[in-house]
């Protein structure tokens, strides 16, 4: 069975940026997703289409089709007193909340003596990355996965889950 659209797949991975890994799941979990529905960054997910299970192979993404360019207007100016008791340094990587309440991570891009320059880019943004995959399974979707998109692999096991009373059920 080949990788196609709607298609769940299973895979190992290791990501360079050059010489340097970046990211890995080898040894650990295999990351499941639905092929077609953009869950992976999109030169990964041409790059494997029509592989089958068992097939390995290394996927060269360039920075447009991995995290993108470095954006310049993704740095911010901020109050250096906004930091009071964190040891500031060039490259310290901070998480905050966005306007919607989700995380964010950004990195200390530079220490003035009044303010800090922050960058809201993602650290592999405007790198080309090369991934060694090997993928591990492909399924059809069933009819709830193709309906909410998300593989029974990732769903949570806890039922309160997503539900108002899910505080302190272990899905937080």
């Amino acid at each position: 069975m080949a990788i196609t659209a709607n298609k769940i797949v299973s895979l190992e991975y290791e990501v360079k940026d050059g010489d340097k890994v970046v990211d890995s799941n080898i040894g650990g979990a295999p990351l499941v997703f639905m092929f077609g529905k953009e869950q992976i960054i999109p030169g990964l997910e041409s790059g494997i289409s029509g592989m089958n299970i068992g097939d390995k192979g290394d996927i060269l993404v360039n920075a447009d089709d991995a995290y993108g360019p470095v954006n310049e207007e993704a740095l911010q100016e901020v109050p250096k007193d906004q930091f009071t008791g964190i040891d500031l340094e060039v490259g310290l990587t901070l998480y905050g909340q966005d306007e919607q309440g989700g995380t964010v991570q950004v990195s200390v891009k530079e220490i003035k003596e009044e303010t800090v320059i922050l960058d809201f880019n993602h650290p592999l943004a405007g790198k080309n990355l090369m991934f060694s995959v090997t993928i591990n399974n492909i399924r059809d979707a069933s009819a709830e996965e193709l309906a909410t998109g998300i593989p029974q692999e990732n769903k949570k096991d806890d039922d309160c889950c997503g539900t108002e009373g899910g505080t302190g059920c272990g899905c937080n």
